[in-house]
């Protein structure tokens, strides 16, 4: 049973801790180095920062005030080193005032969100069908999504964020049911995709409702664009020589990291020209040759990275330098 009172190091484990580390270690050696968690959660990957990089800041952002306030308890032995902030990570350049030398993104939604079953975003447990990240806003929950959009709205938003295969199906379902009574708890959804749902689907993908509960959480908090409008303000902020690192775990999320990655380091030579003038260089290299997945040992003991992948990238030269 999940302990409601435990702290944040026994209910996290960091996906790709090792080699995340290795990758941002020449950035955060300089001596005060900046590293920045865009999406703290419970502060697995900034506690290993802090303690690996004796002279290394930290500042972290999430949107969720409980995490946030569990990280602060796990990280308050490291005193003025360790700066949490309250803000979605859209708001990222009005957080830091000068650049950063590293910076994470965990696009995954965090342990602790998955554990607190009365959030919503767990299907193996019934609870209201909340699903906000900050439930300290106003903004809609899975329970307005699923009793507001129309069908063709739902179908749009379960076959984009959910990919799921059934879309129409569910999106049908859904609303011939709301008709009868409005969606509030998360057990009857599941129950309604088990019905939906072709049982050969269900053995060969897994829980029915995993990519149902998936689109519904993208939608609510507003996820591929908020990450649209961050991975560029990312790269902006970053640092000569300093380095970006994003866990994506959906393939909608990697592709637009993939994209941006890819604009970052691509010349700026009119096409044509013979000979590729200084202020046309890239400002970016990749650090990575694609993406990196777990090892099977992580496979292994954390079942939640089975999706994840890991890119990242460097500021090779200032942002509109000549040289």
């Amino acid at each position: 049973m999940r302990d409601e009172f435990a702290p944040a190091a026994d209910r996290h484990v960091p996906v790709m801790l090792a080699e995340i580390l290795d990758v941002l270690a020449p950035a955060l050696e300089r001596p005060g180095a900046l590293y920045v968690d865009g999406t703290l959660g419970m502060g697995g990957h900034a506690e290993a920062v802090l303690e690996r990089f004796p002279e290394a800041r930290v500042v972290g952002i999430d949107r969720d005030a409980q995490a946030l306030e569990l990280a602060g308890e796990r990280l308050a032995r490291f005193g003025e080193r360790f700066r949490g902030v309250h803000a979605v990570n859209t708001e990222l350049a009005d957080v830091l005032d000068g650049p950063a030398d590293a910076m994470l993104f965990d696009l995954g939604v965090s342990s602790f969100q998955l554990d607190e079953l009365e959030r919503g975003f767990s299907y193996r447990a019934d609870a209201p069908l909340d699903m906000r990240m900050d439930q300290s806003s106003a903004g809609q929950t899975a329970a307005d999504v699923l009793n507001t959009y129309s069908q063709d709205e739902l179908e749009r938003i379960l076959r984009v964020y959910g990919e799921e295969r059934y879309a129409r199906k569910i999106a049908h379902a859904v609303v011939k049911e709301r008709e009868k009574q409005a969606w509030t708890t998360s057990a009857r959804l599941v129950e309604m995709l088990r019905s939906v749902i072709p049982s050969a689907s269900q053995r060969q993908s897994g829980h029915p409702a995993k990519r149902t509960f998936q689109a519904l959480r993208i939608e609510v908090n507003d996820e591929l664009r908020g990450w649209e409008n961050t991975v560029d303000t990312a790269l902006d902020t970053l640092a000569v020589d300093g380095r970006l690192a994003v866990l994506s775990f959906h393939s909608l999320e990697d592709r637009i990291t993939k994209q941006a990655f890819a604009r970052a380091c691509r010349s700026t030579a009119p096409a044509g020209l013979p000979v590729e003038l200084p202020e046309h260089l890239p400002e970016f290299e990749l650090l990575l040759r694609g993406a990196s997945t777990p090892s099977a040992t992580e496979l292994e003991h954390n079942s939640r990275s089975a999706s994840v992948k890991l890119r990242a990238i460097r500021r090779t030269r200032p942002k509109g330098s000549q040289s």
